[in-house]
């Protein structure tokens, strides 16, 4: 097994503190999608829950170490789990966001009972803000993918996937900070390392796919994509050194791809896909030959989207030019 940062140990303890809603998540055969296709789709199905991703888990996993105050920079999915799960634990939570995050994502932050701080620029000058809250308050810190737990919660799928692995041969995860890919692809390379991992970012937020091809931290000045919950600048370098050992391929899509992804889920599916979590559709869009015949998982990790924006995608096929 690669030495990466995880512990199969400890993801195991994680799934043992979670709360269950957000556990044991559906894995089914999809046949329309695959009619569409041309392989075989199994969607494991993350969006069920209170907050409507695969964040909880992992917020789940750290609130439970923690006994007082929290931080941290979200673009919206992960300051709706850490709310949630330090409500649940009577935990105050601060998160902050940019101002350009989704209002669904942020007015539901605030709902969940958290402090929310809007500043200007995009989600690095959040983390610039929460890291500056968490020095001058002396509270603790989350960051997403640099604190392991987050990538350990979120490895509680590669436990449910690892369970049926002789059904499929490929699963497809969204990439972006990098928790769930380094989580899952931890878990399925250590309890099923016949599985192909493939990571899938949108073509205007590839620094993470950018750095595991070039095997070095490669940054970038800018994103623009409509998916925002993967649009990082900055990788992590202790999160490409773990990518490195468990992602078999890293792969870029268009933003074309991502809103044809987005209706298929809507008009095979029956499912609302944030664009994070159409990535892995887009993928086989842009690859048919390459996924012909297999039997592939796509986790859909989110379903937090702005409903209008939704849908004139959805209806229209429209990408919005971002600020």
């Amino acid at each position: 097994m690669p030495q990466t940062r995880l512990d199969t140990a400890r993801i195991r303890a994680a799934r043992q503190v979670i709360d269950p809603v957000f556990l044991d998540t559906p894995l089914y055969r999809c046949e329309a999608l695959a009619a569409e296709l041309g392989c075989g789709v199994r969607i494991k199905l993350e969006t069920a829950n209170p907050v409507r991703s695969f964040k909880g888990r992992g917020t789940e996993w750290v609130t439970s170490r923690l006994s007082g105050a929290v931080v941290c920079a979200s673009a919206g999915n992960l300051g709706q789990a850490l709310a949630w799960s330090g409500r649940r634990r009577g935990l105050p939570v601060t998160v902050v966001a940019s101002h350009l995050a989704s209002t669904y994502k942020l007015d539901r932050i605030r709902a969940l009972g958290a402090t929310l701080e809007l500043v200007d620029g995009d989600f690095e000058a959040a983390r610039e803000r929460a890291v500056s809250i968490a020095r001058r308050d002396g509270i603790r810190l989350l960051e997403d993918s640099l604190d392991v737990e987050t990538c350990e919660g979120a490895a509680t799928i590669g436990l449910e996937l690892a369970d049926r692995a002789a059904e499929f041969d490929t699963v497809l995860l969204a990439l972006g900070g990098g928790a769930l890919a380094t989580g899952v692809g931890h878990v399925l390379k250590d309890l099923a390392p016949e599985v192909e991992v493939i990571c899938v970012q949108p073509l205007g937020a590839p620094a993470l796919t950018r750095s595991w091809h070039e095997r070095r931290v490669v940054t970038t000045d800018s994103t623009d994509t409509i998916a925002d919950g993967v649009a990082g600048r900055f990788p992590i370098p202790d999160v490409l050194d773990d990518l490195l050992l468990v992602a078999d391929d890293a792969v870029l899509v268009r933003e074309s791809s991502i809103i044809a992804a987005m209706r298929m889920f809507l008009e095979h599916a029956g499912l609302v896909a944030e664009p994070s979590a159409a990535l892995g559709v887009a993928a086989i869009l842009e690859d048919r030959e390459r996924f012909a015949g297999r039997q592939v998982v796509t986790v859909v990790c989110g379903s937090n989207v702005d409903m209008d924006a939704y849908r004139r995608w959805t209806s229209e096929g429209l990408v919005e030019q971002r600020p």
